[in-house]
């Protein structure tokens, strides 16, 4: 489809309004079946539908923001934080460590409220989804601190994946960094991260997470960041590092 069909066919109006930095595409998807998304003066209810760049939409009455350039955050989460807005059981939730500009950043995948390291923000709804999805292939790096006597032999078996309870996960690049003592340190590679996924993997093997830390989520890195910094990734080299169709797409809306 050239630029000129796109055009006039549209987009899906959740991912308008992810891409205008409200929320994520799941996100929006709620609000419209919540009734808060008016388009042309109706309130719609459902995010099967396609807007063209010229159709007046307004989220709660109010027109949305002039679209932003996209930006792109990394930040090294502490633990103890859930990666969520808020917590219905008051827990604390990064937003309560990040600056006010962050408030409405939206993060590309999670960690868990016990894990650490490097998680991704952005003002694009829209891109968040996209980077999070396996397809995009970017690698996610860990090191994982286990107790337990590791057995090298047994983490090269998570390169055929694993199925845990009827949960299948996909292949898992695991290696032997040390071991010390009845502890050691494991570095995990992996395309997807379901869901407590190492942690579950390595219980299946027998070994219990005491520490797990992202270093990596595709081509960013944490480096010596420290915990609870957050610093802006240079427009030049988020530019320089998204996947082909995603810098299509991004040209295609600065116009």
């Amino acid at each position: 489809m050239n630029e000129q069909d796109q055009a006039k066919s549209g987009d899906r109006i959740a991912k308008v309004l992810a891409r205008a930095g409200l929320c994520s595409r799941r996100e929006a998807e709620r609000w419209i079946t919540l009734g808060r998304v008016q388009v042309d003066g109706r309130v719609i209810d459902s995010p099967a539908l396609n807007v063209t760049p010229e159709a007046d939409i307004l989220v709660d009455g109010k027109p949305l923001p002039d679209r932003q350039p996209t930006r792109l955050w990394r930040y090294h989460k502490p633990t103890g934080r859930l990666t969520t807005r808020r917590d219905p059981e008051g827990r604390p939730t990064i937003y309560d460590g990040l600056p006010p500009e962050l408030a409405t950043a939206i993060t590309i995948g999670r960690l868990d409220m016990n894990s650490e390291g490097l998680l991704l923000l952005t003002n694009d709804g829209a891109l968040a989804r996209r980077l999070e999805l396996p397809s995009t292939g970017w690698i996610r790096k860990y090191r994982v601190r286990v107790h337990g006597t590791v057995d090298p032999k047994a983490l090269e078996g998570l390169a055929n994946g694993v199925t845990i309870d009827g949960q299948n996960y996909g292949p898992i690049t695991a290696t032997l960094e040390r071991q010390v003592g009845a502890n050691a340190w494991v570095a995990v590679a992996l395309r997807e991260g379901k869901n407590r996924e190492i942690r579950r993997v390595m219980e299946h093997l027998g070994y219990s997470v005491s520490r797990l830390i992202r270093t990596s989520f595709g081509p960013f890195q944490l480096g010596k960041m420290t915990r609870g910094s957050v610093e802006e990734v240079p427009s030049r080299v988020l530019a320089s590092n998204l996947p082909r169709d995603v810098k299509a797409d991004a040209a295609h809306h600065r116009r």
